[in-house]
């Protein structure tokens, strides 16, 4: 559950632009699929991706003191979408983005501790905990992609699927 208010569609789009020209975020929308995705002719957007909009996923750079290092949520805000692998698949991919055009070498991740769904994404994924915020009740998870002793790291990172620019 996120804590951010339900927005109109045209402040979600005023949002989404104002983040485009942020160069502290990064931000991918997750999209189900829809059967014409992939046959000739059709579009991956069309005016009917909104029904489809399951969440998002987000990156912030704002750690001052390592330009290098960014946190990461994931939201897949329809329930409809939850517990189908969503979340992993695109945190997957945007820290394959992150790590190939950003040149991120740490990710880490801020958790409510009675969100035992987003802490085992994370533990699955090789975030290990590195903090704890007991008046926030939030779990602090890392991961150094570079790590070369991290098989977890290599093996995610590896499975994301890419598509070339068109």
């Amino acid at each position: 559950m996120t804590a951010s208010e339900p927005l109109t569609l045209e402040e979600e789009f005023e949002m989404q632009q104002s983040w485009r020209e942020d160069d502290k975020k990064c931000t991918f929308i997750v999209l189900a699929s829809a059967e014409s995705d992939g046959k000739p002719g059709s579009s991956y957007v069309n005016e009917n991706a909104l029904d489809r909009m399951a969440g998002d996923v987000n990156l912030f750079f704002n750690d001052y003191d390592d330009p290098h290092a960014c946190e990461i949520e994931v939201m897949i805000a329809e329930e409809k979408y939850r517990r189908k692998g969503f979340a992993k698949e695109v945190v997957k991919l945007m820290m394959a983005y992150a790590t190939s055009k950003l040149n991120v070498t740490r990710f880490f991740c801020k958790i409510n501790d009675t969100n035992d769904a987003s802490l085992q994404l994370f533990n699955t994924l090789g975030y290990v905990k590195c903090n704890y915020v007991g008046a926030f009740r939030q779990v602090e998870m890392e991961l150094f992609p570079k790590d070369k002793r991290s098989e977890v790291v290599d093996t995610v990172l590896k499975s994301a699927v890419i598509h070339p620019a068109q």
